[in-house]
């Protein structure tokens, strides 16, 4: 995964966020992407070779561990990044377009293009663009949330796992390596990911707050405007 690419095409888009968005990207890279890469994936590169169960039955070894861990909390956290960073693609293409109209117009014009020209401001249909993707944010986020809980049902990595699913002969006990590491580290991405969902939230509340204030502005000015006509 190209996370320096990705980290490009968020920082352009993020140009024209709030301050929470300015927070919030930081707290990705640093306590989320940066965390995977450099220290999570290590941690768990041992998951399936550390995962010993004491039976010698062909196969029970294997399946006891799909039981346990169908998907790689690694990979999960990986998936997540990815879908909860797409959003902002939605305000990339968004800026890209404007500024391609924007580059027709001054053409058309006759006049140079100035770089304040081609900034669109962020109010109009790219505030609501990027409304939506802070949404989509924030619903990715409570998905893959659930999704965490639902496949493993807590945050504490066992030591002991007693697994009897065929082709096992009997009830066996199965070892997992390293559990407390990856307790630790399984909290500080929960606690990163509840951190940036909270994050999502404030910016939408900070958002619809800026948004009812420019609408009462233009009441009291349309008012103002009209009594002294």
């Amino acid at each position: 995964m190209n996370w320096a690419g990705l980290y490009a095409v968020l920082s352009g888009a993020n140009r024209y966020s709030t301050s929470i968005g300015h927070v919030w990207l930081s707290v990705l890279f640093i306590f989320r992407i940066m965390v995977l890469v450099v220290a999570a994936e290590r941690v768990w590169g041992d998951e399936k070779s550390g995962f010993v169960c004491n039976t010698l039955q062909p196969g029970c070894q294997n399946v006891c561990y799909d039981h346990y861990f169908p998907i790689s909390k690694v990979r999960l956290w990986a998936l997540q990044l990815i879908f909860v960073s797409t959003p902002a693609l939605l305000v990339a293409m968004h800026i890209a377009h404007r500024h391609r109209r924007a580059k027709r117009k001054t053409r058309r014009c006759g006049r140079p293009c100035d770089v304040t020209i081609l900034k669109p401001p962020t109010d109009g249909v790219l505030l609501c663009t990027y409304v939506v993707s802070v949404l989509f944010r924030v619903v990715f986020e409570c998905s893959f949330l659930y999704a965490f809980h639902f496949i493993y049902s807590g945050v504490t990595m066992p030591r002991l796992l007693k697994c009897d699913a065929s082709p096992c002969p009997n009830t066996v006990d199965c070892f997992v390596s390293r559990p407390t590491e990856k307790t630790i580290f399984t909290i500080f991405m929960l606690a990163a990911s509840a951190v940036c969902l909270l994050l999502n939230l404030a910016e939408l509340l900070h958002l619809l707050a800026r948004y009812c204030s420019h609408v009462c502005r233009r009441g009291s000015e349309r008012r103002s405007g009209g009594g002294s006509g």
